[in-house]
């Protein structure tokens, strides 16, 4: 029969939680700064080619440049925090 009793790892949620919370706003802080360069450094390519398919389709109704740098940015900006 074993002893269920004497287990003395304390493993609440009131313990645990500063650390991961100040992780992950650190993660967040550093997640968003990241973001934010990509995001400016992916705007002209984004609206060149906006602007040139634009010119072709003779239509703006496709996504314009700030959308379309969102996306990059948002496809980027994980896949550098994966590889660590």
């Amino acid at each position: 029969m074993s002893d269920m009793t004497s287990d003395m790892m304390d493993t609440s949620p009131a313990r645990t939680a500063p650390a991961r919370e100040t992780v992950r706003r650190k993660n967040s802080v550093e997640f968003t700064v990241y973001f934010a360069i990509i995001f400016v450094a992916t705007l002209p390519l984004a609206t060149l080619t906006w602007a040139m398919q634009a010119i072709r389709s003779r239509s703006f109704t496709s996504k314009g440049p700030m959308a379309r740098a969102w996306a990059q940015a948002t496809i980027i900006t994980p896949m550098i925090f994966s590889a660590y």
